[in-house]
């Protein structure tokens, strides 16, 4: 029986359709609720591949919406990419899954795309530094990108096209894309999945080079409330990331450690200079020895201090969980992990 046989009933795809599906690569920025939905209804579909990149671990606290993990991986505090990977093979061996444990930062995404050549990129991040890096990114190599974002019951989806649709730097000025975190504002699932559907669909209709919407798409499911706008006529021709002269200003990228406090979250993230494996060894023979209990996987390891939860990961970054003061995370970092 074939797999995808209801899929190619549907008259836009048909089986032409799927075979052009079954060649196409899809690069997914994070693997929260957005991530792992679109992540799993792509590999449900049949994509070539399908790459994931993701910086964080999972947490009890996101199996209520993200529905791709489960209480083991939440257990075994496993990477997100890690644990989304071990699922979606399981769903569909066909297709290559690429899972990335990384922070996407302007250096490892334009290493990405340049170097994969994705079809389209998909934003499932909760963080808008990290769209105006796709933003560039995507006009830089010519790639489309499909916006998404969602709290409480509210949501929103927009298709950029490089050279046709304005792109996000285009809309700041224009168009209220700013919304609260889930972290401070909750989140239902149904909201998370009317973004998906509407990411998804764009993103199929990519890969079978059908007309997309390009419309921005907002929605309340709570209260019934939805709208499309058109926003065509906000294309700026002297915007420094799709206009004439361009300079990508979210790919500049300095060379320093860079503190950064994770949106919505009670969190710091420490980023180093140089990415490195970390050796875990020494790291935990150090901390033993001050009588500190370590918790460790082939990801990451975690341990708490004073009140504040650490978590290292291989390569180099660390959560310092607790605190929203960068100086009390910079100092912690440099006592124990500098």
């Amino acid at each position: 029986m074939n797999r995808y046989s209801r899929q190619q009933l549907f008259a836009p795809i048909g089986e032409k359709g799927q075979q052009c599906i079954r060649k196409k690569h899809v690069l997914i920025i994070g693997a929260g609720a957005l991530g792992a939905a679109n992540a799993e209804t792509l590999v449900r579909a049949g994509v070539g591949k399908v790459t994931i990149v993701d910086r964080d671990y999972v947490e009890w606290s996101n199996l209520q919406r993200q529905q791709l993990y489960t209480e083991d991986d939440a257990a075994k505090q496993l990477p997100k990419a890690i644990a989304a990977f071990a699922h979606l093979q399981a769903i569909n061996h066909d297709v290559v899954v690429e899972p990335i444990v990384a922070d996407a930062d302007a250096r490892v995404l334009d290493r990405l795309v340049a170097r994969g050549r994705p079809d389209v990129i998909i934003d499932s991040t909760d963080n808008f530094d990290v769209r105006m890096i796709i933003n560039d990114v995507s006009q830089k190599y010519d790639v489309p990108w499909i916006y998404g974002a969602c709290v409480g019951s509210y949501g929103l989806s927009y298709v950029i096209i490089p050279n046709e649709t304005p792109c996000l730097r285009c809309l700041l000025e224009e168009v209220p894309l700013g919304i609260a975190t889930c972290d401070i504002a909750g989140i239902i699932s149904p909201a998370v999945h009317m973004v998906v559907a509407h990411q998804t669909a764009e993103a199929l209709k990519i890969c079978i080079h059908a007309p997309v919407n390009r419309k921005l798409v907002s929605f309340d499911i709570w209260h019934g409330q939805y709208r499309m706008i058109d926003v065509q006529k906000l294309k700026k021709d002297d915007c420094p990331s799709c206009g004439k002269t361009r300079t990508y200003p979210a790919l500049q990228y300095e060379n320093e450690t860079k503190f950064a406090v994770l949106c919505g979250r009670e969190t710091v993230q420490i980023r180093p200079a140089q990415r490195r494996e970390r050796e875990w060894t020494a790291l935990i023979s150090f901390l033993q020895q001050k009588g500190i209990q370590v918790v460790q996987n082939d990801y990451l390891c975690s341990f708490t201090v004073d009140g504040r939860r650490f978590v290292v990961f291989s390569d180099g970054r660390v959560f310092i969980h607790g605190t929203n003061d960068i100086q009390e995370a910079k100092k912690l970092y440099y006592q124990y992990l500098g």
